[in-house]
């Protein structure tokens, strides 16, 4: 039977790298993004591979709740394998979209509500994955849910992080409601790598608080050694829970920058942590569209 796979924000960086990654293990690729061109040239690449199934590019503008809605309708009357939701942005300048902070709606509610709508179709393919990509800001992150941001300036680097882990807990809650169903989910930390996202926002000293920012050189440095290495490497976490045989029948297990099972910060495994996603989730991304 033939093996698929979903890669969002799969047309360049960490997202197209691990594209490639699943065309070479076998899987027919379908890349998600919003340009068309750029869609159109991931798929090129990939087929210059020589890859065992084509590939091919759906558009759609994750930001938007409703766009997400109508991908996951395209998608789901197709057999499914693997979802790697790779999709991640940060903002120097708070934005909203659809009327919520646009980090939270980007790097959590996004894949959270494409995850959700797929998981009947997902089920239906098992054995199949879900890998969410996770990322070491979650140890800045504020750790309250009650609300989509917490009270306090807007600090781009630091929401970031609380939405990746809020999307870190939503993974692991998962992983423990899908146990046993066939569908196993990972989160795969990528480390980092020169992507259009660190070497545009993170050399904006706004993406941290004050107290960071008086120690700007010394935060940019780390940034820029952080974020220095390929992004062929950084893909490598995202390949190795799709496609890894020894994660069989395993779940809830973070793939570390190394690609090697690492464990997950506690707050992440924290079932208060998970109950307020849960509901925060539920509030801002519902599953039965209006």
């Amino acid at each position: 039977m033939r093996q698929t796979a979903v890669v969002t924000a799969g047309t360049a960086g960490i997202g197209l790298e691990t594209a490639l990654g699943l065309a070479a293990a076998g899987f027919a690729v379908t890349v998600i993004g919003r340009d068309a061109e750029r869609g159109a040239r991931a798929v090129e690449r990939i087929s210059g591979t020589g890859p065992a199934h084509p590939a091919r590019f759906l558009r759609a503008d994750l930001a938007s709740l409703d766009e997400v809605r109508g991908l996951a309708d395209r998608i789901a009357a197709e057999p499914l394998t693997v979802l790697v939701n790779n999709v991640g942005a940060m903002f120097a300048e708070r934005r909203e979209f659809g009327g919520v902070e646009a980090s939270f709606v980007v790097n959590h509610l996004s894949p959270y509500l494409l995850t959700e709508l797929l998981l009947p179709t997902l089920e239906a393919g098992a054995p199949s994955r879900i890998v969410n990509v996770t990322s070491g800001a979650v140890g800045v992150a504020k750790r309250v849910f009650d609300a989509v941001e917490p009270p306090g300036g807007y600090y781009g680097f630091h929401w970031y992080g609380r939405a990746k882990l809020a999307n870190l807990a939503y993974t692991l809650d998962l992983a423990a409601r899908l146990d046993g169903t066939g569908v196993s989910v990972f989160a795969a930390d990528p480390g980092g790598a020169a992507t259009g996202m660190t070497t545009g926002t993170m050399t904006d000293p706004k993406i941290v608080s004050p107290g960071l920012r008086l120690l700007w050189p010394l935060v940019r440095r780390k940034f820029a050694r952080s974020t220095s290495g390929p992004a062929s490497v950084a893909a490598r976490p995202s390949i190795v829970a799709a496609t890894d045989d020894t994660l069989t029948g395993r779940t809830g297990v973070v793939i570390g920058p190394r690609a090697r099972p690492v464990a997950p910060l506690r707050a992440a495994a924290d079932p208060r942590v998970a109950d307020a996603v849960r509901r925060l989730s539920a509030r801002h991304a519902p599953i039965a569209a209006g």
